[in-house]
């Protein structure tokens, strides 16, 4: 079955930097254009960035510049690389294979000095 496993979140400061790592099984890949979305407490589920499986690029307005999604597609993996975080950034972290039901677990990331 489909698994998708992200980690990498955790308490940073203001201006700091984290990088999100989802490990996927289950699918081929490569075939799929993966998605990054984010929940804050009292919030929809909002998209943050999505990368085709060719590797072409989306972000959300909020992220632009400061967040970076790519994929190892030998590794089954897609990434978000979080620069310059802000207080706002703060939420439950999701992965998705694009257009399907499938999710992570997610990991939570918390903006905080």
């Amino acid at each position: 079955q489909v698994q998708l496993v992200e980690s990498g979140g955790g308490l940073v400061q203001p201006g700091g930097s984290l990088r999100l790592s989802c490990a996927a099984s289950g699918i081929s890949f490569s075939n799929y254009g993966m998605g990054w979305f984010r929940q804050a407490p009292g919030k929809q589920r909002e998209l943050v960035a999505r990368i085709t499986g060719g590797g072409s690029t989306i972000y959300a307005d909020s992220v632009k510049g400061r967040f970076t999604i790519s994929r190892d597609n030998a590794k089954n993996t897609v990434y978000l690389q979080m620069n310059s975080l802000k207080p706002e950034d703060t939420a439950v972290y999701y992965c998705n294979v694009w257009t399907t039901a499938f999710w992570g677990q997610g990991t939570q990331v918390t903006v905080s000095s």
